[in-house]
């Protein structure tokens, strides 16, 4: 076979492939979807759990797999693995700063109160400032390595006053337990089952830090597929209408879920608040970019960027 003959067919195995997802949607669904969570994806946990999707996509075969945090399911979505997911807010501007192909589509409204900086109940660490020549674990590229970043700010500090030790929850807190490290930035569920248990103390919630905002991404195909997109919106936002209004079910299944004690459920849930999922708002839109500018200034990340880049349209007006 000729060089050129071999570009060829080369050129049309990728122009297939490419097709795939539209022939799939010929009749106006996918035959297949992929959505990638997490422990703190209340909506989409719940989902799964309702079986919303599958009612309302009948024919499509949805797959869920869930991730550790929002860096891992973030690559996977840049690899193919998921077509759809949701993050806190730093994963994105890793991601985005590392030149994966995630486009924002949605988001919740902020929860200003769902993450902390902890540490033991007899720790000398009295106050932000404390925070001085400590190790603190944290998972990199997540919602907590901003809360972290914020929080030594706060402090009057620099970046390189503390040590930052990159580990992913599970892991984090075994290193806290063992004393390996000082403190421990986390978002819940992780926040409300050390809190429940009373093993550790915040330092610092991030009211006032950091609005914690969720955000939904998406694979470029299926970030143009507004019906979809729209469908998704809605079978979330319908989900959390659900979950409020039984709220007793909605705790029992995500603890089922999560394997978390009914308390720790509740005490994660009362600091939610109402969350539809829709399109971005502007307000939200440029708070994403003081992320990522505040990660570039620190240069946390490999480049300064810029969010709208990554953002599908409509934004809706603030």
């Amino acid at each position: 076979m000729s060089t050129q003959t071999t570009r060829r067919a080369a050129v049309a195995i990728l122009a297939t492939t490419a097709s795939l997802w539209t022939r799939a949607q010929a009749p106006g669904q996918p035959q297949q979807l992929r959505i990638g969570f997490q422990k703190g994806s209340y909506n989409l946990a719940l989902l799964k759990s309702y079986g919303l999707l599958e009612q309302r996509l009948p024919g499509t075969r949805i797959q869920w797999t869930e991730f550790p945090a929002g860096p891992q399911l973030l690559e996977a979505l840049a690899l193919g693995s998921v077509e759809f997911g949701a993050t806190g807010d730093a994963p994105p501007v890793f991601a985005q700063a590392a030149g994966k192909d995630v486009v924002y589509v949605g988001a919740e409204p902020p929860k200003p109160d769902s993450s902390a900086v902890l540490v033991k109940p007899d720790s000398p660490l009295k106050s932000l400032p404390d925070l001085k020549g400590r190790r603190i674990a944290l998972q990199k590229g997540s919602s907590a390595h901003f809360l972290a970043v914020r929080a030594v700010k706060k402090a009057g500090l620099n970046w390189n006053d503390i040590q930052a030790v990159y580990l992913p929850p599970a892991d984090a807190r075994a290193a806290f337990e063992r004393g390996s490290v000082d403190a421990w930035a986390v978002w819940d569920p992780y926040y409300a089952a050390a809190e429940v248990s009373g093993e550790l103390r915040a330092l610092a919630t991030s009211r006032g830090l950091t609005s914690n905002n969720t955000f939904y991404l998406a694979s470029r195909p299926l970030s143009r597929d507004t019906a979809l997109l729209n469908a998704l919106f809605k079978a979330l936002t319908d989900t959390d209408a659900r979950a409020r209004a039984d709220r007793r079910d909605a705790v029992q299944r995500y603890a089922d879920f999560a394997g978390l004690p009914l308390a720790t459920v509740y005490k994660m849930v009362e600091r939610r608040g109402v969350a539809p999922v829709a399109p971005l708002t502007a307000d939200i839109a440029r708070e994403q970019q003081l992320v990522a500018d505040a990660f570039a200034e620190l240069g946390l990340i490999p480049r300064p960027i810029r969010v709208a880049d990554a953002i599908a349209t409509p934004i809706q007006k603030a």
